[in-house]
């Protein structure tokens, strides 16, 4: 039996590090109950949970092993109460042109980024149906949309949520269950690593805003679609890219 609990507990996954943690850090100290996992424990969330002992609540768990994924669902709702929103944050990035694309990559990718991802939200939307409200928010990218050399799967698993995106919100919106996707432009992660100095470079000159996105650009916004406020806006992608794409 679910703990009936004050706050709101929202799963974000992939926690560990980069966007994931910031934005269960910044959900934390908003007064969120939040649960996060990831392959591997960093010491970075380790010192979070050591903070909020009574609210974070985080495991290592590989997202594409559907078993151990329904466990933690089951585990975390127990720990943290009725699960009332959920952010697919967690990803991987192969940066390739397709013709020399090892296959084990683009199965990595389509799995961890898309399918993981579907069988995550089938799991909490479950929940979110019977207590009849709920917030599903798909860290989607900027490449979904306008594409980028060297990222054609990538790109194709998050065009991919921002479809899965627009149809479940029609199939939730009954049960007050909104549904959006945030796409961030090009951001200052480990993600972008990969890029070299000059692609960097133009891609800060193509930005109106002069800069790439970081971390803190995205937060605000996903504290409002957590909220209240934001119970009529479902089906969205939404960017965050500093102009580039306008």
């Amino acid at each position: 039996m679910e703990k009936k609990l004050e706050s709101k507990h929202i799963v974000v996954s992939g926690g560990a590090r980069g966007l994931g943690l910031e934005l269960v850090s910044d959900l934390l100290k908003t007064g969120y109950r939040v649960s996060s996992f990831s392959r591997r424990k960093t010491e970075a969330i380790s010192k979070l949970a050591a903070s909020y002992p009574n609210a974070l609540f985080f495991e290592e768990v590989d997202i594409a092993e559907e078993p151990i994924l329904k466990a933690y669902v089951r585990e975390a709702a127990k720990q943290n109460g009725t699960i009332y929103g959920l952010i697919n944050n967690a990803a991987v990035v192969q940066e390739g042109i397709l013709a020399t694309l090892p296959e084990v990559e683009i199965h990595k990718m389509i799995s961890i980024n898309l399918e993981a991802a579907i069988r995550l939200t089938r799991l909490c939307v479950s929940r979110m149906l019977m207590a009849a409200q709920g917030r599903v928010l798909n860290i989607s990218s900027i490449i979904g949309t306008r594409g980028y050399n060297g990222l054609s799967v990538y790109s194709a698993t998050k065009a991919g949520l921002d479809g899965f995106t627009r149809s479940l919100a029609r199939e939730v919106g009954r049960k007050k269950i909104t549904v959006n996707s945030i796409a961030p432009g090009y951001m200052k992660t480990e993600m972008s690593a990969g890029l070299e100095g000059k692609q960097l470079e133009q891609i800060v000159r193509r930005t109106p805003m002069r800069r790439l996105a970081e971390c803190e650009d995205v937060l605000p916004l996903v504290r409002f679609m957590l909220s209240e406020g934001a119970g009529f806006i479902t089906g969205q992608t939404i960017l965050i890219d500093g102009g580039i794409s306008a």
